[in-house]
């Protein structure tokens, strides 16, 4: 399955690490697939929602999303499948795969989370996002200032950016 983690977990190993209990990964799943996955998670491990549910979320073109917890700990996935989405295709085969201590995780490239963070914040507000991405401008992570531009203005989110970067 192809995957890459985005969001806080994201904008943290990019950047700077904050408390978080969550993961959000953009997947590409198919309606087909969706058995293997849950066959994962077991149920007496984790939250999940019904195979139906997640077969409908992953026929979904765009917004298809449903998460997974685990018991013991709390930890969420939120799972956002790649549908059709513009922004998922142009990302997914940009994703970085970054070493760790403990292994290897495939991140998000950063102007797709920046980005996120930024219609995230405009739909909710929370300082956070902005808080992230400054975080990550700071930390001089490698940008490709033109697609970022072109997806700002496209997007409606030059004021929001003004804002991340001030």
């Amino acid at each position: 399955m192809v995957y890459m983690v985005t969001g806080s977990m994201a904008s943290m190993i990019y950047a700077e690490p904050r408390m978080t209990l969550a993961v959000d990964l953009v997947v590409e799943l198919h309606v087909d697939d969706t058995e293997r996955l849950l066959a994962c998670f077991p149920e007496s491990e984790f939250y999940r929602p019904p195979l139906e549910v997640v077969r409908e979320e992953s026929a979904r073109p765009i917004r298809g999303h449903f998460n997974l917890i685990h018991h013991e700990t709390g930890v969420k996935a939120d799972l956002y499948v790649a549908g059709t989405d513009p922004l998922h295709a142009w990302a997914l085969p940009r994703r970085r795969r970054i070493e760790m201590t403990t292994g290897w995780i495939t991140l998000a490239p950063p102007e797709y989370v920046i980005l996120r963070k930024l219609e995230f914040w405009r739909e909710g507000g929370s300082e956070k996002h902005l808080r992230d991405i400054r975080a990550m401008l700071m930390s001089e992570v490698e940008l490709d200032l033109d697609f970022l531009e072109q997806e700002l203005r496209s997007r409606g989110l030059d004021e929001a950016w003004r804002l991340a970067r001030a």
